[in-house]
């Protein structure tokens, strides 16, 4: 009975690794979302410069 309820509790200590796993997965996609938002706004700062 012990052991099954450590077992359980062993699974659990991994679903929330991978629950924080995930988590850093998303920091990091909004992370190269924001750059690649300030690379556009350099191309467009580039093309305004050229225009003028």
């Amino acid at each position: 009975e012990r052991e099954r309820e450590r077992e359980r509790e062993r699974e659990r200590e991994r679903e929330r690794e991978r629950e924080r796993e995930r988590e850093r997965e998303r920091e990091r996609e909004r992370e190269r979302e924001r750059e690649r938002e300030r690379e556009r706004e350099r191309e467009r700062e580039r093309e305004r410069e050229r225009i003028k």
